[in-house]
């Protein structure tokens, strides 16, 4: 195998590749990326057993082959190579080495056999449709925060995505929840969806898809099945089992008549938050939410370290109200909306809490309070 490729592209490649690779691992040849050079393309395949990556570039191959070296080591040299550099690799089948060039730069690393590396089976996909970048991102990145990291609760490991009714007709909906906040997010269903099974999607799947999804013009091909999804973009190919297991029924924990309404911004209520839990050393330490007529008085109070408390104009028209939150659990929900004002729906304080991005019923949250 020989082949010439732009820097760029061989760092993108690779460096999608790397990530998936597990860095502890018993089994040699999955630290190893697979690399195969045929026509005008350079195929970069990674695998931890549950997530596959393949990765597609551009280059000038002289001679088609294939081999496998460490994704890591290449990676590392790769980055460090000069901007607009041409990288040259050429393998040595009979004396298992592959040749990096790059100007006056030559490496020399070890090589595995091909045949050794383990490519995840094909399955029959049930359902595939097609989704623009931008949508998806939506709904993994205002989800993903409330994945649960509770290995014996392996089932909240991931985000739950699936077809189900939304307050504006049939949706592509993610869900997900670790007991002590909840995240749902609905976009409009793409053609083709209607069918699709619901699946958990894992949480470094999640972490790795991000990566396909930067490039706001792109469109996405999602392919379903009941064990495995696939995320496809002209390039990049990214495959993974899905969580064996079945998602609670989490819309028991949705509260549906929550009456007492706060309309905050949302950018002033999240620094407020930042602010108050400054003097707490605890990370899970308790903000005192003290709601009364058109102001809301956030507080803190620490005894080891000291106290805080912070005044909002806020929109507030019932009774009051003391409730307290996990400081954390707040600014991560507060930090999802992207418009300006929060909207926090509130029963009692023993209650979970509703929040959504002002008028907009696509993005639902729930947290549970704490005592305070």
């Amino acid at each position: 195998m020989k082949l010439s490729i732009e820097r760029a592209a061989l760092l993108k490649a690779v460096s999608q590749a790397q990530s998936v690779v597990e860095r502890r691992n018993t089994i040699p040849i999955l630290a190893n990326v697979l690399i195969e050079a045929e026509g005008n393309d350079v195929m970069f395949r990674a695998t931890d057993l549950d997530i596959e990556v393949v990765d597609k570039a551009p280059a000038m191959v002289e001679r088609a082959g294939a081999t496998t070296v460490s994704a890591v080591t290449l990676h590392e040299i790769v980055r460090k190579l000069p901007d607009g550099a041409m990288v040259t690799l050429s393998d040595d089948g009979t004396a298992g080495r592959l040749m990096v060039q790059a100007g006056r730069s030559n490496f020399n690393l070890a090589t595995l056999p091909k045949e050794d590396f383990p490519v995840m089976a094909s399955s029959e996909y049930s359902s595939e449709f097609t989704a623009p970048a931008p949508v998806l991102r939506r709904l993994f990145d205002k989800s993903k925060f409330a994945i649960s990291t509770e290995e014996t609760r392996y089932y909240l490991n991931g985000v739950y995505m699936h077809v189900a009714d939304g307050d504006e007709g049939r949706a592509l909906r993610c869900v997900a929840t670790d007991g002590h906040r909840l995240a749902r997010i609905d976009a409009p269903l793409p053609e083709g969806a209607e069918a699709m099974p619901g699946v958990i999607v894992p949480r470094k799947t999640v972490g790795e898809l991000r990566k396909l999804l930067d490039d706001d013009e792109m469109m996405i091909t999602v392919s379903v099945s009941e064990t495995k999804v696939r995320f496809a973009t002209p390039q990049i190919t990214l495959t993974s089992k899905v969580i064996d297991g079945t998602f609670p029924d989490y819309s028991r924990v949705i509260p549906q008549n929550n009456t007492r309404r706060l309309e905050v911004d949302a950018a002033e209520f999240a620094k407020a938050v930042d602010r108050v839990a400054t003097v707490s050393s605890e990370r899970s330490r308790a903000v005192k939410l003290s709601l009364d007529e058109d102001r809301l008085v956030l507080s803190v109070n620490a005894p080891d370290s000291g106290a805080a408390e912070e005044e909002l104009a806020v929109a507030y028209a019932d009774e009051r109200l003391e409730i307290g939150f996990n400081a954390k659990y707040l600014l991560e929900i507060a930090s999802q909306v992207d418009r300006e004002n929060a909207v926090f729906l509130f029963n009692s304080s023993g209650d979970p809490t509703l929040m959504r991005e002002g008028n907009d019923l696509s993005a639902v949250y729930v947290v549970m309070p704490m005592r305070v």
